[in-house]
This record gives structure tokens, C-alpha cells and sequence, in this order.
């Protein structure tokens, strides 16, 4: 609970989570457990809140059910309590879900540690003040880090971090340069963007539960979704991750609702920004673009607009792709063979309960 008011306070996505019993001499890799992310959150909450088994109404389970007696016997008491709260599927979940995941014991306590190994970031990579240029925009592109920490060697501490977004924002500020000017001028589609076509978009209706878009996107491993009308291709909002940190910080969005469809959600957590102007951001506000655009615009639009991705639509407003931060990135970069060299020896695999 502690960790979700602080990324959201500070509108961040991630944070290093630092091990406590680490001793003062410790190196950096064992100063910190890994990157704590929303997306992290969200798995584990969702994981948390479906039943091992299917049920109905005739047949409640209990704490006393065959397996909450051997979640208790191996020290889940995670699983004991979910039990006890009823959480059920998506398609029946009303606002009464998520006030009574937030006010339980479970979310309440359960320490950033207890859910290690739900960190997208297993293995825990580090830059060095001394690695490339080109090293961080592989690592933020082709290898799919959405951040990079920097670690300073002496200090035994991360002392910066390197994030998608900055990558943009600096793209933005060479504006005017030679280099920039030959590349940024020439529109999307000579650039091989977009990458992602419209039958590859993982999309969500408006009428769906606002809990199945959060389950639809662990399950496809993607951060955001369009939000688009029933029986219609054009998108009419986005939903993101992120967006999770409205049900779980601020009850007035939900309560109203028998049932949270994500066209609700949308609405509830627009009015509740307008109240709340200058402390979050909203990510339901989505932007587009034709695949005429260039590079260039489409940079200082998404640097602008602090937005992590944009739809591309055609005249009538039909979507035709999708272009994220990394994509424009790995337009940028080329991986020379043998690069990394042994760069990667020695990193761990992901943890046996990892679920991102």
C-alpha cells in the first residue's frame, strides 16, 4: 500500500527497493532487491485475486477448505485471507473489490519484499558511467528495459536512473542538429514505423470490467490498451497499468458503481483529475497520428505530452498501429555483432514464482 502511494505521489512508474539487511559494506547488487514497478503491483494483486478453482454461489469456499488449510501449513496466509474476502472474477467484480482488497490486512501489510517475485526486473542489470551510449538505448529498446538504472561503483549505490522517456526528451532538445534534422524529417512509414499493426493491438470495449483490461494486459504482457467502442475500430481512450493506481488511492472513483466498466472508470477518474489538477497524470487521454507524420513531430508530441505511446489512425480515425517509446528508439540503434560480449554472464534467470 506504502509503495503505490509513492509512485504515485511522485508519478512514477518504478523505484529501486533497497534490502534493509544488507551490511554498510555491501556492493551495490546486494544493496538493493530489484525495481519495484506498477506493473509488478498489478500481477500481484491480480494473482492474488483469482481462485485457485473455479466456484459458485452454492458453493462458497472458507478459510477451512482444503486448500486454504495448506496455504496456511506453508505459510501463504495471503491466499488464507483472499479466501476470507470472496475476491471472484473479473466479470462479476464491483466496487465493493476493491474497497475490501484496500482495506484488508493483506494489502495493508504485505511488505514491497513479500512480492519479489512478481519484479519484471529479474535479473537486476545496472549500467556503469563508463558504458556506451549505445549500450543504454539497446538495453531500452531491443532488450526491452523500460528504465536503466546507473550505479556508482564507489558509493555502492544507484545514483541515477535512465528512463524511455528521458531518451525522448533528449531526441527533442537535438532539434535544429544536422544529424537529427536528415533522420527526423522523413515520415513514419520510412522508418519502418509503426511496428505493431492493427490485427497485433490487444484491445478493450468500454462496457468491459475495468478489472478485465488489467488482466488483459498481464496477459499479454503489454502496458497499456486502446479503449474502443463496442461494435466500432476507432479508440475513444487508453488504459494503461498505471491507471491502477486510481482504484487503490482513490475510493471515490469506484464507489458509485455497482459495477466498474472501464467507459466508468475513464469518466470517474477524468473528473476526479479535474478536482485534482497538477498531481497526477492522466494516461485515459490518448493521442493520435497519421502514418504521414514525421519522426520529428511524432518526438516533441510525445515528449509534450509526457505520454509513453500513440495510436496511429487513418482519416476516419480507424486505428492502423501503434508506436511506443522503445519502438522510435530501436529505430536509432543497431546491435554489432558479439556487442554485449560477456556483458550478461553471471545474470540470474527469472525467480521460479515470477509471474511478469
Amino acid at each position: 500500500a506504502e509503495a503505490v502511494k509513492i509512485l504515485a505521489h511522485h508519478n512514477i512508474l518504478s523505484a529501486p527497493v533497497v534490502n534493509v539487511d544488507a551490511p554498510e559494506d555491501a556492493s551495490w547488487i546486494d544493496r538493493y532487491i530489484g525495481i519495484v514497478e506498477f506493473a509488478g503491483i498489478v500481477v500481484w494483486i491480480l494473482h492474488q485475486s483469482e481462485p485457485p478453482s473455479p466456484r459458485t454461489p452454492s458453493t462458497p469456499r472458507s478459510p477451512s477448505s482444503a486448500s486454504a488449510i495448506a496455504a496456511a501449513a506453508n505459510g501463504n496466509t495471503f491466499a488464507l485471507e483472499l479466501e476470507a474476502l470472496g475476491l471472484g472474477s473479473a466479470a462479476t467484480t464491483s466496487g465493493d473489490f476493491f474497497e475490501d482488497l484496500t482495506s484488508s490486512e493483506l494489502y495493508k501489510n504485505t511488505k514491497v519484499g513479500d512480492i519479489s517475485g512478481t519484479f519484471r526486473w529479474a535479473p537486476f542489470l545496472a549500467l556503469e558511467r563508463s558504458n556506451s551510449f549505445l549500450t543504454m538505448l539497446l538495453l531500452l529498446s531491443k532488450y526491452k528495459m523500460k528504465s536503466v538504472p546507473v550505479v556508482d561503483l564507489g558509493a555502492g549505490r544507484i545514483d541515477n536512473i535512465i528512463t524511455q522517456p528521458a531518451v525522448i526528451h533528449m531526441l527533442a532538445e537535438c532539434v535544429g542538429l544536422q544529424w537529427f534534422e536528415s533522420w527526423g524529417t522523413k515520415e513514419l512509414s520510412h522508418v519502418g514505423l509503426p511496428l505493431v499493426t492493427p490485427q497485433q493491438i490487444v484491445k478493450v470495449y468500454e462496457d468491459e470490467p475495468v478489472l478485465q483490461a488489467f488482466k488483459e494486459m498481464r496477459k499479454k504482457r503489454v502496458g497499456a490498451l486502446p479503449v474502443i467502442e463496442r461494435g466500432g475500430t476507432k479508440p475513444v481512450g487508453n488504459i494503461s497499468l498505471r491507471d491502477v493506481q486510481f482504484l487503490l488511492t482513490a475510493p471515490e472513483i469506484y464507489h458509485d458503481y455497482r459495477a466498474v466498466t472501464v467507459k466508468d472508470f475513464l469518466s470517474a477518474v477524468r473528473s476526479y483529475l479535474e478536482k485534482n489538477k497538477n498531481i497526477f497524470t492522466m494516461s485515459g487521454e490518448f493521442v493520435t497520428c497519421k502514418k504521414d507524420c514525421t519522426v520529428k513531430d511524432l518526438i516533441q508530441l510525445l515528449d509534450k505530452e509526457k505520454l509513453h505511446r500513440v495510436y496511429v489512425v487513418d482519416d476516419e480515425g480507424n486505428l492502423e498501429g501503434l508506436i511506443t517509446l522503445r519502438d522510435i528508439i530501436s529505430r536509432l540503434v543497431h546491435e554489432p555483432r558479439g556487442y554485449f560480449g560477456d556483458f550478461f554472464d553471471g545474470v540470474l534467470p527469472l525467480p521460479a514464482n515470477s509471474r511478469v
